[in-house]
């Protein structure tokens, strides 16, 4: 058997730090930093494209007509095509160059989304976000590799706290524009913001990217099968994952058929790129130092993150009625402060082991998490705000330490390849938190209100007072008796509900504390890396 290693080696593209090629300050020194600019446009685009049009679902139904379950099709649609070209960009960018596949990932982008809302039915718009999440899809994965590749040696960490920090300030941000655009303007500007964004990102890499020529002999031996095997495997896994929640899992026949498909093809991709003599991805990479367990980090951490993304935003409109300008005002919280810390955090990771301030963010989003467990119906905004702020900074040194990590565990022609990896962990690392905790919710949810229901006894005083007091509430609306008390009933049930919900997210946060802890764990098993140029 023969393994070599895979197009992105040193052998198929130069790689040189900026410093040394141009030592000198000209016009060519400022190029990587207008580069930077647009890669980091592109990988904000990319975070807001499916977490926008999550908060604003209901909005797109109903102006599409479509309902409850058809719709569910229209955040999956998405990020399955950024699933499908992500782990394939980083190997078009080494065939075709970083700069001609972000341009036209641009051009995708920015036609899907101009045209989403002109769509005159459904599918019509399924399509336009598919090929959307395809044009976004290229963004981040490349941006790693700019910034490694790019940016002068002394500068590359600052590029990649920036980065990190761009991810999980979109993430976090999302609500409140949906809102705005929902409260001021329209709907369809949930499409269109990228179209005002996307032509300024067009222009810094035109002129910041640097041009490279086509690699023939890279060409000749594309390995298209490997390709196809995971580009197809892996975005019928994430739909499975993506729609199990609602469809119940294996009691489905369409999630038993994504999932056993997408398995059957991701071990094809597996065996092929073991045994093939030019791999797309080089899988010996993920044997090197701490890779595994980094990678497994980056989907743990995604994991805690995307979950209680969820259980905020789900809690304050379901138990609280919230609409998503005021959600948004919580999870403000979490993207404001990592606008002052991402300058002082890169300079942290140049002076001190990335492995503590990995571990300190994992303990301190633990610690946020194990507060919101303290979560009673009566919270709203301002009770978030301790375990939010906590949250933020957790959040922030353990990303941009993970992703820092992750860059110094590997040498810069590596790096396209490392970019696909990021993206695939980051995506099913997400995801299944996401999954993974709708689910559990759901199924506690369940579990609480049958217990709170068991202790309601017909007949007992304490029953029969509360629902007297509600029938003497609503008697000033009704004359008639039995409608008041049919009232009076439905709104002790809805209590139950209430209550249920809250236990429910209660546990989730429990859950998150213990993956955080569990990232702990993981991080005290990693040997010190290697001394880095950066």
């Amino acid at each position: 058997m023969s393994l070599q290693a895979g197009p992105f080696s040193s052998a198929g593209i130069a790689l040189h730090p900026v410093s040394e090629q141009h030592p000198r300050l000209s016009i060519d020194s400022y190029r990587p930093y207008i580069g930077l600019v647009g890669v980091m446009l592109g990988a904000v685009m990319a975070t807001l494209g499916s977490r926008v049009t999550s908060f604003g679902l209901a909005d797109l139904r109903g102006a599409l007509g479509a309902g409850y379950d058809e719709g569910a099709w229209i955040t999956t649609s998405f990020a399955v095509g950024q699933m499908l070209i992500g782990v394939t960009s980083p190997y078009l960018g080494a065939v075709l160059g970083v700069r001609r596949i972000l341009l036209l990932g641009i051009i995708l982008f920015f036609v899907a989304s101009l045209l989403g809302p002109f769509s005159p039915n459904l599918a019509a718009f399924l399509t336009m976000q598919f090929l959307a999440g395809v044009g976004s899809g290229t963004f981040i994965p490349l941006t790693i590799s700019f910034i490694v590749r790019s940016l002068p040696a002394t500068m590359v960490i600052y590029g990649i706290a920036i980065y990190a920090m761009n991810i999980e300030l979109s993430l976090n941000v999302a609500a409140s524009l949906e809102g705005w655009y929902s409260d001021n303007w329209s709907w369809a500007w949930i499409s269109w913001q990228y179209c005002v964004m996307l032509p300024v990102m067009a222009v810094c890499v035109w002129h910041g990217v640097p041009r490279e020529e086509i690699k023939i002999d890279l060409l000749r031996r594309f390995d298209w099968p490997g390709v196809a095997y995971a580009a197809i495997g892996f975005s019928l896994l994430y739909a499975g994952l993506d729609q199990g929640n609602r469809l119940d899992w294996i009691n489905n026949g369409m999630i038993n058929a994504l999932l056993a498909s997408g398995f059957l093809l991701t071990i094809a991709f597996i065996v092929r790129e073991l045994v093939t003599d030019h791999p797309f991805i080089n899988i010996r990479l993920i044997f090197r130092e701490n890779l595994v367990l980094l990678l497994l980090l980056l989907a743990g951490f995604r994991f805690i993150i995307l979950s209680t993304a969820y259980i905020i935003p789900t809690y304050l409109q379901t138990v609280q009625n919230f609409r998503e300008l005021q959600v948004g005002s919580v999870l403000l919280w979490i993207a404001l402060p990592q606008l002052l810390i991402v300058i002082p955090l890169g300079a942290l990771l140049k002076r001190v082991d990335g492995r503590w301030v990995l571990a300190i963010g994992a303990a301190l989003v633990g610690t946020a998490c194990l507060m919101a467990t303290n979560l009673t119906s009566q919270w709203a905004t301002s009770d978030f705000l301790p375990s939010q702020i906590l949250q933020a900074l957790g959040q922030s040194f353990a990303l941009t330490a993970l992703v820092v990590l992750i860059v110094r565990s590997i040498n810069p022609a590596e790096a396209l390849t490392i970019g696909a990896l990021i993206q695939v962990s980051r995506l099913f690392g997400g995801e299944i938190g996401t999954a993974f905790m709708q689910t559990y919710v759901r199924i506690r949810e369940q579990l609480h209100s049958n217990l709170i229901g068991l202790h309601i006894d017909g007949i007992a005083g304490l029953t029969l007072d509360r629902i007297a007091a509600f029938r003497s509430a609503l008697g000033v609306h009704t004359s008639d008796p039995a409608a008041a008390t049919a009232q009076a009933t439905a709104l002790l049930a809805a209590a139950v509900a209430r209550q249920a919900a809250v236990l429910s997210f209660i546990d989730g946060f429990s859950v998150a504390a213990l993956g955080a802890l569990a990232c702990v764990f993981l991080v005290a098993m990693m040997r010190k890396a290697k001394p880095s140029p950066f």
